[in-house]
């Protein structure tokens, strides 16, 4: 049977695409050596939407007529969005391994799934790091005016307003080496001392490593979207001490430890979502077993009702989607990697 991969092979999430197919690939491996999903030997179907809405509108039409109905997909929210209505009208079951917008799971379809967190939790645990630990300093809240970014930083300001604590500004750019420069120094002008800013790992990287050649260190604060090495890459020695939020280190569980060392052994990098791909494809194997079926319906309705042991720990999905798995923690970088600033 073939199972569709939906990730980013071009543009900005290149990286992240990257982690989650590597993941999958691990996971189809493993499921293949133990008989496949339902007794059916598992093939994948990976295609670019280049985390394009329209193009991920093309590849899920793309599935439907190819008659695909297990997708492992998308990377960005915009292009889950599109696509899991082109799903939805399909029969097609799909999970995300890196989708984190609230909106995704809220609207109640009954075929759309994620093994990550939700950006309103991001939000609100981005919220409280700042009210508890900058309170009394000023904070700016940006964005670069791309869907994902611009979620980010309104729900995070809504959530430390709410708080109580009002930012010194917040505003939008255009991500680029000129805008990026005028930008650290117009924050460098008014005080800024925590900058919270929802960009992608390139364009988070490329602003903190100007801003410090400019003179302008302050507390960065990213989210997980920067949970891959090309932002300590793009970022260079500017990026120890930045945090960060992401999703609970799965790597770190003892469920995934095989995994992780069957990687790392084949020289795979098991950094950001390439344990989160796994898991999303390792849900969907495991609840096609436990139906006895390759039907994408019977299958979404295992994964409503059902707990599995996967990579993650034993986790289920609630109502919406959503799965039961702790969500946001705070990480910090140091020395290009990036680890826990606090217990989880």
């Amino acid at each position: 049977m073939t199972v569709g991969v939906a990730v980013p092979q071009s543009g900005a999430y290149v990286a992240v695409g990257e982690q989650v197919l590597r993941g999958v690939r691990a996971a189809v491996r493993d499921a293949n050596a133990k008989g496949g999903l339902a007794g059916q030997t598992i093939q994948l179907d990976v295609q670019d939407d280049a985390c394009d809405s329209n193009k991920a509108v093309a590849v899920a039409k793309h599935y439907a007529l190819s008659e695909v109905r297990l997708v492992v997909g998308h990377v960005c929210s915009n292009a889950s969005l599109a696509a899991s209505e082109v799903y939805a009208a399909n029969g097609i079951t799909m999970i995300t391994a890196a989708s984190v917008a609230a909106k995704l799971t809220d609207r109640g379809l009954p075929n759309v799934f994620r093994v990550c967190g939700r950006d309103d939790d991001q939000a609100k645990l981005s919220a409280t790091v700042l009210a508890e630990r900058f309170r009394d300093r000023k904070i700016a809240i940006l964005n670069d005016q791309s869907p994902g970014s611009r979620a980010l930083a309104a729900a995070t300001k809504d959530n430390l307003n709410r708080i109580g604590i009002n930012e010194a500004l917040a505003t939008a750019f255009v991500a680029s080496d000129a805008d990026d420069a005028a930008l650290a120094d117009r924050l460098k002008d008014a005080g800024i001392a925590v900058a919270y800013y929802g960009g992608d790992a390139l364009e988070m990287g490329r602003l903190v490593r100007i801003s410090a050649e400019r003179g302008f260190r302050p507390q960065w604060f990213g989210t997980s979207a920067i949970a891959t090495q090309d932002f300590a890459t793009a970022a260079g020695p500017a990026s120890n001490g930045v945090l960060m939020t992401f999703y609970l280190d799965p790597r770190r569980k003892p469920e995934a430890a095989p995994v992780v060392q069957a990687l790392k052994a084949a020289g795979g990098d098991v950094e950001g979502s390439t344990i989160y791909g796994y898991a999303a494809l390792q849900a969907l194997v495991e609840a096609g077993n436990f139906a006895r079926s390759t039907d994408a319906r019977r299958i979404a309705a295992a994964l409503h009702t059902e707990r599995f042991d996967l990579v993650l720990g034993s986790v289920g999905f609630d109502g919406k989607g959503d799965v039961t798995a702790q969500g946001y923690v705070l990480y910090v970088w140091k020395d290009g990697t990036f680890t826990y600033a606090s217990p989880p």
